[in-house]
Parts: structure tokens; C-alpha cells; sequence
């Protein structure tokens, strides 16, 4: 039986084709069954990431060849391997975007998501094929796998994939206390996530850095911040400052930028702040911290960069927030497409061109 779905066809090109099987495509190739404790799932919503333009159109993770793209998905089990226990065919789930080997060595020191490796238990279009295809593998399906609830749109679920779980995880990772001022760099979907994430930690002022209004409209209205520095107009740390009263902020959370904005944000941090980053450093070879900014050394100022973790036990957890409206992840769905893998392709390019007032789009897939 084949397999259909979008796949990247070596380093900017990208197209809709057929396998006969699912493979693995680095770092060997080998057919992919479903293992005792698998699963198979066909899609029902999926959402493409920003990282599916690093992967097709910066050689991000390097060279691949007709590798199936994605890792954002909700979607239907088709089948589970005979050890599998709390799913079943025809159960509607959420596939976390990271899907570690949960007996691996790192998950017992609590980062299962570098199981294997650095960023290792991020497997969907990375090293194996992706979720934008008619079927794909699920590892340790009843640690990887989540119920999806019935009272859960499955386009709005596919945001907790990575979305939601990677601006938490921003958050998280910057320790946020009750009254902290927090600044949040880039209002793309994940910015915005770590804004919710850091009001609903309790941050009393939350700056939101981009230089699009419509973003600074949705954080401002849905997700808590309180204040739209434009990094356009002046450098946002001057700004900061400035607003602040030559204060700066308790912790810096970073959706965006490049190998220079870790260094710019410690101009606006206070000793003992924490700088949390979740924004993927696709090009460019070292890190730039200016020596005085960073107090020598020994200022307290403390850089954090972090994978999201996966599991089944975070996706359901998160879930929840949308079930009892802590959470509504509706703004960040600006545009919803519905049909098959045509639809998938016309996602990707509105991630590469940006339409005005755009977020991040959704398929349903018709099947």
C-alpha cells in the first residue's frame, strides 16, 4: 500500500508524492512497521511550523530527499502494536511534535526530548518521515500519543503540538514569579503562546516586541501584554529601558531574532534575571554576549535555551486549558484551509510569504 503526503524533495523544492512505505529517511533507510508499542495514525488536521521552512529552504537540518514534511498533528489511529494499551483504532489523538524514547537515559534524567541526542526526540521531518502524509509511525504510543477531547476542534488541538507546549516551555524555563516584568521578543505563534504562558504565570507587565500592529493588537487584546515596543523605531532594549525607568525586566523570553539577540537582550535585563529562549538559531556560527552587558560574567544574568518536551501526559494537560477556556488558541488560526495535500502546500507558502494579518494557518484534511 502507498503512502501520499507533502514532502521536502531535496533543499527548496517541495511536492506532493507517493511511497510505497514509510522510511526513515536519515541517518538509514529501512522500512518502518509498527512496532509493539507504536501506532500508525492518518491525519485529520495538521498546521505547518516555521521550522518546516527552515528544514525545505535553509537547509536547516541539512540535505533530505523526498522526506515527508511536518510534525503538527491531530489525528485518527489506524493501527497499534500488540503491546500498545490505551489506544485503539479509530481513537481521535493529539501527536505531540516531540516523541521521545521515554527509556532512554536522558528522559531519566528528566529531558527526554534529547533522547538520543541534542533535539533527538524531535523525530517527524528531522530523521523520519513527517506528519503530512496519508499514514505516519508513532514510537511508544501510549507515552507519545494524547486523547483528543470531543469538545476540541482538532485545528485548534493542533496548536498544543508545538505552538502552545513551546511558548510554555519559554515561560516555564524563565522561572516567572508573581509580579515580574517579562518581555516577550517575536509575536509569531510561539511569541504569543509565551505571552499567555507568562501572563497566566502571573508577570505584571508584559512587553511585546515585534514590528507588525496586527500582532500587537492579538497579544495585547487575548494573551496579556501590556505594552507593543516596535523594534523599528529605536532598539528594543533602549526601549525597554526607557519604560522601565533604566530598570530593565525580570526575565526576557525569545521567540525570534538571530545570533545577536541573546546579547542585545542582556542590555535590559536586571542581575539575577533570567533570559529563556526557545527561538531556533538556524544560520550563523557563535552567539554574540557583549562582555560589559553580561556584568563580566557576574552579573547573575542567567541564559536558558530549551526543546520543548513531548508526552502525553504535557498534551493533555494542556488540553484542558482549552476545555475550560483558560486557553483559547482561536486568534492564533488566521487562516483555515480544508481538503487534502494541495491545501498542506498552500499553508506552507502563506508560512514563507505572510499574507496581512497572519498567524498561522490550518488544515483539515478531507479524506
Amino acid at each position: 500500500m502507498s503512502v501520499k503526503g507533502f514532502a521536502m524533495l531535496g533543499v527548496g523544492k517541495v511536492g506532493i508524492i507517493e511511497k510505497e512505505s514509510l522510511e526513515i529517511v536519515h541517518p538509514v533507510r529501512a522500512k518502518l512497521e509498527c512496532g509493539e508499542l507504536d501506532a500508525l495514525v492518518r491525519p485529520i488536521a495538521v498546521a505547518p511550523c516555521t521550522s518546516d521552512l527552515h528544514t525545505c529552504y535553509e537547509c536547516g537540518i541539512g540535505e533530505r530527499t523526498d522526506m515527508f514534511l511536518g510534525h503538527e498533528a491531530v489525528g485518527e489511529v489506524i493501527r497499534v502494536g500488540k503491546l500498545v494499551k490505551d489506544f485503539k483504532p479509530g481513537d481521535k489523538v493529539i501527536v505531540p511534535a516531540i516523541t521521545p524514547d521515554w527509556g532512554s537515559e536522558n528522559a531519566q534524567r528528566g529531558y527526554a526530548q534529547h533522547s538520543g541526542g541534542s533535539l533527538s526526540g524531535w523525530k517527524f521531518s528531522n530523521f523520519k518521515d513527517g506528519v503530512f502524509a496519508s499514514e505516519f509511525h508513532v514510537n511508544e504510543a501510549d507515552a507519545n500519543l494524547a486523547h483528543l477531547p470531543d469538545d476540541v476542534d482538532p485545528v485548534e488541538a493542533t496548536m498544543l503540538c508545538d505552538m502552545v507546549t513551546t511558548g510554555f516551555h519559554c515561560a516555564e524555563n524563565a522561572n516567572i514569579e508573581h509580579g515580574d516584568r517579562v518581555a516577550v521578543l517575536g509575536l509569531g505563534p510561539v511569541g504569543l503562546m509565551a505571552c499567555a504562558g507568562a501572563n497566566l504565570h502571573g508577570a505584571s507587565e508584559i512587553y511585546a516586541i515585534d514590528c507588525v500592529d496586527f500582532r500587537f493588537d492579538v497579544a495585547k487584546k487575548h494573551y496579556g501584554a501590556t505594552h507593543a515596543i516596535n523594534f523599528t523605531k529605536a532598539p528594543f532594549w533602549e526601549q525597554i529601558l526607557e519604560a522601565t525607568k533604566g530598570i530593565g525586566v525580570d526575565r526576557i523570553l525569545i521567540a525570534g531574532g538571530d545570533v545577536n539577540t541573546i546579547g542585545q537582550a542582556t542590555k535590559c535585563l536586571i542581575n539575577g534575571g533570567i533570559i529563556s529562549n526557545v527561538n531556533y538559531l538556524g544560520t550563523g556560527e557563535m552567539l554574540t554576549i557583549p562582555r560589559l552587558d553580561w556584568g563580566c560574567g557576574m552579573a547573575h544574568k542567567t541564559i536558558k535555551g530549551g526543546l520543548t518536551p513531548g508526552g502525553r501526559y504535557r498534551m493533555e494537560k494542556l488540553a484542558r486549558l482549552l476545555q475550560t477556556k483558560k486557553l483559547d488558541v482561536k486568534p492564533l488560526v488566521t487562516h483555515r484551509l480544508e481538503g487534502s495535500f494541495e491545501e498542506v502546500a498552500k499553508s506552507l507558502d502563506m508560512m514563507k510569504n505572510k499574507p496581512a494579518n497572519f498567524i498561522k494557518p490550518g488544515v483539515k484534511i478531507n479524506w
